[in-house]
Order: structure tokens, then C-alpha cells, then sequence
């Protein structure tokens, strides 16, 4: 009979998400031994092993990466059957790993967690911060429990809900020539030269597909920050599309200049990412009920 402790599907949860028996053993408050012996036993009773050893580092095999949402999930199950058999159903605890991409995490991360990290001070939030592909591989990967992306995401075990509407503007420094045109025409941006974000992020995207209907231009910079390319923009480097909420600032105290382009799409939805496969307990319920209204 299989006898897997929750101590050992910790060791091995942690192991696959930070990549070493060290560090997982450092986030558990074990000896490295302990931490070893436990993830041994794990696969000794499994008869198989559960990661593959490369360069230092420990990688899910195929047979993890199959186990690893089901560890996820008797720990939740475990911490929830101990939170409700002692009395204390509404006292949320734990930590709730989010993914955010750029825009979402800089700039409106207290419309993402404000509601959910008041109503439950006792959960640790984790936020990582990346573009909108890295989130989704870090949501695949099981390494999240929640992601909220500016992109289109299509991944058959991902489900994307919709949470709001978002925007980009184009930006010039306030001296540059076509800050000083009324009517701004596609013909006006031959030979524009642009600061984007890199591949894979959303904004880079949307602001390729926008740049298709424009004359030839010219790529200057490539950053993968939205505040670094605001920085360029404000020096006069180039033009850039970047989210409207990202440039309010500069915008108000006559940095930044938007242009007014009607014929351009930059419209978008910033979007929910949740695993399919993932036991959805009471912290992520709790996130959806507390941000999204449960809704979706």
C-alpha cells in the first residue's frame, strides 16, 4: 500500500518549483537530508522517479509533471480539511502564487489584489511580474495558481476569462515634429522610428499589428520594460505604443505627448488565466469571488 506523507508531496511540490532539493528544503525550514530523504521515499514507494537530473538541477519527468497537480491539490485539500475541522472556515491562510504581465503588474495591480489581500491579510500573496507568454508557460507549468495577462492567450489547458478593457496610445516627446500636427494622417509615420517591447509581450503584439497598416518605419530600440521605453520616448529615441495607463503621468505634466490616431486599432482585453487541470480550493474561489465577482 502507497503511504505518501503530506511532508513528502511538500518536498516534492517545492522541488518542482524551485528546482533544487536546497532551496526546497530552505522554503520547508528542513535540513537538506530531510528534504532528500523525503523526496527518496516518495519515489521509492511510487516506483518511479518523478524528475530528471540536469546540470544541478532537478526537472519534472514526464510521470511529475502528470503527478504534480495532484500534490497541489491533496495539499490544499489537507490545509482546508485542518482550517474547517478546527472552526476557522473564514481565516484563509497559505499563500496564492499570481502571475501578472507587465501592464497588469505595474499598473493596476491594486485593481488585481487589492480586494482579495484586504478581505484576507492572513494569505502571503506571491505576484511575478512577466510578459504574457512567460505567464502562460509559468501557468502550465503548474508554477501558478492564477495569471492575469494583457494578451490573447489560446492553450486548450488554459481557460481565459475576461476581466476588463485596456488600451494603447502612441507617445512622442512633446518636441518631436509630429506632436505639432493637427490632423495626423497613416502617411504622417514613414519613416517613424520606434521603441517596442520585446517578443512575447502583448503590447509588442498589438503594436505590430498596428504598425502593419502604417508607412515603412524603423525599429530603434527593443526593452522590455514599458518604463524604460517611457523613458526613451521622453528623451526623444523614438515613438511607442504603450498602455494608456502607463503614461497618465507623464502625460499630465507635459513629458509625454499622445497623438490622437483614429486608424489604428489599439484596443484589448486584460484576461484571467486558469489551469484546467488545477483543484481550484479556497483561496483561488476566494480570489474569483473577491476580484472577479465569481463571475466567468
Amino acid at each position: 500500500m502507497i503511504n505518501i506523507s503530506p511532508r513528502q508531496l511538500e518536498v516534492f511540490v517545492q522541488v518542482a518549483r524551485l528546482g533544487s532539493v536546497r532551496a526546497a528544503a530552505e522554503a520547508l525550514h528542513l535540513t537538506q537530508p530531510a528534504a532528500s530523504m523525503a523526496l527518496a521515499e516518495m519515489e521509492r514507494q511510487l516506483d518511479a522517479q518523478v524528475f530528471a537530473r540536469e546540470r544541478g538541477r532537478l526537472r519534472l519527468n514526464t510521470r511529475g509533471r502528470e503527478l504534480l497537480p495532484f500534490a497541489q491539490e491533496l495539499l490544499e485539500r489537507y490545509a482546508e480539511f485542518g482550517r474547517i475541522g478546527s472552526g476557522s472556515a473564514e481565516a484563509l491562510g497559505g499563500e496564492l502564487r499570481v502571475g501578472a504581465s507587465n501592464t497588469v503588474g505595474n499598473y493596476r495591480v491594486g485593481e488585481l489584489l487589492g480586494d482579495f489581500v484586504r478581505a484576507h491579510p492572513h494569505v502571503s500573496v506571491r505576484l511575478r511580474v512577466s510578459n504574457t507568454a512567460e505567464i502562460a508557460a509559468a501557468m502550465l507549468d503548474h508554477a501558478l495558481e492564477l495569471g492575469c495577462v494583457e494578451g490573447p492567450v489560446a492553450h486548450p489547458s488554459l481557460e481565459v476569462r475576461p476581466w476588463r478593457d485596456d488600451a494603447l496610445v502612441v507617445c512622442v516627446s512633446p518636441d518631436h515634429p509630429l506632436a505639432r500636427k493637427r490632423r495626423l494622417q497613416p502617411d504622417d509615420f514613414a519613416g517613424a522610428r520606434w521603441v517596442l517591447r520585446e517578443p512575447g509581450s502583448a503590447t509588442r503584439s498589438l503594436s505590430e499589428r498596428a504598425l502593419s497598416s502604417l508607412p515603412m518605419g524603423e525599429t530603434v530600440l527593443e526593452l522590455d520594460q514599458t518604463e524604460a521605453i517611457k523613458q526613451a520616448v521622453i528623451a526623444g529615441l523614438g515613438i511607442a505604443c504603450l498602455p494608456e495607463v502607463a503614461v497618465t503621468d507623464a502625460v499630465v505634466s507635459g513629458r509625454l505627448k499622445t497623438l490622437k490616431t483614429p486608424f489604428l486599432d489599439l484596443q484589448r482585453k486584460l484576461s484571467l488565466l486558469l489551469h484546467r487541470q488545477r483543484y481550484r480550493g479556497a483561496l483561488i474561489e476566494a480570489f474569483l469571488g473577491d476580484t472577479f465577482g465569481g463571475r466567468g
